[in-house]
C-alpha cells in the first residue's frame, strides 16, 4: 500500500475568495493539489500549473455516494 502525506496552507486572512490548499503526495511523489473554497473544490494534477478540475459541491457530493467506498466512523 502506498505511503500518502497530505500538506496544506491555510490563508494568512479568513478570505471567502481564497482557496485551502492541500499538496497530496504518495510514496513521497507529488500527486496534485487540492484547492478547496467555498463554491467548490478544484484538483491540480502534478506538473501542470495551467489546468484545473473543478467541482461543485454538490457534484462531489455525488461523486462521493455513487463511487466512494463505504467506512464506519469512530
Amino acid at each position: 500500500m502506498p505511503s500518502h502525506q497530505i500538506s496544506f496552507r491555510l490563508p494568512a486572512r479568513q478570505i471567502l475568495a481564497k482557496d485551502l490548499e492541500f499538496d497530496i503526495k504518495s510514496d513521497g511523489r507529488k500527486l496534485g493539489t487540492l484547492l478547496v473554497s467555498q463554491g467548490n473544490i478544484e484538483w491540480v494534477p502534478a506538473n501542470n500549473s495551467v489546468k484545473k478540475k473543478r467541482l461543485s459541491w454538490e457534484k462531489f457530493a455525488e461523486l462521493m455516494e455513487t463511487t466512494g467506498r463505504t467506512r464506519r466512523m469512530k
